[in-house]
C-alpha cells in the first residue's frame, strides 16, 4: 500500500539551523532512506520552501480569493513529505520512526494511506 508520510516541525526552529546543521540532517535522512530506495520502496520526497513562499488560493460564496502565505495558522508547518510503498502501517511507522531519530528537533510525522489517481484516467 502507499502511504503519504508527511513532515510538520516548527519552521521558525528548522529555518534557524546553521548550514552545517541543516546539511547534517539532511545526511542523516538520505542514511534513513537508502535502504528503502534500494529495496524500491520510497517514491518521491519533496522539501517544501517556508510558507513565507506559500501562496492561497481560498474559494468560498462564489468568490475566488488568492492571498499571501499559507490559509492556516499553526505551530507546526508542513515541511515536506515523502511517498513510500510499505506491507502495513507497521512498517511505515518504522520508516517515519527511523526518520524521527534522524532528526534533531521535535516534530511530528503524519502518516496516511494513498488512493492513487492517474491523470487521463478514470475510475472503474
Amino acid at each position: 500500500m502507499l502511504y503519504a508520510v508527511l513532515c510538520y516541525n516548527d519552521e521558525s526552529v528548522t529555518s534557524a539551523w546553521s548550514k552545517e546543521e541543516d546539511d547534517k540532517v539532511m545526511r542523516d535522512l538520505t542514511a534513513v532512506q537508502r535502504k528503502y530506495v534500494e529495496a524500491g520502496k520510497l517514491g518521491p520526497v519533496a522539501r517544501l520552501l517556508p510558507t513565507t513562499a506559500a501562496t492561497t488560493l481560498r474559494h468560498a460564496t462564489g468568490e475566488t480569493i488568492v492571498i499571501d502565505g499559507p490559509f492556516a495558522e499553526t505551530k507546526e508547518q508542513l515541511l515536506g513529505f515523502y511517498l513510500i510503498d510499505c506491507g502495513s502501517l507497521d512498517e511505515v511507522l518504522d520508516f517515519a520512526r527511523e526518520l524521527s531519530s534522524a532528526n534533531p528537533s521535535s516534530g511530528s510525522y503524519e502518516i496516511r494511506p494513498l488512493a492513487l489517481f492517474k491523470p487521463g484516467e478514470l475510475p472503474s
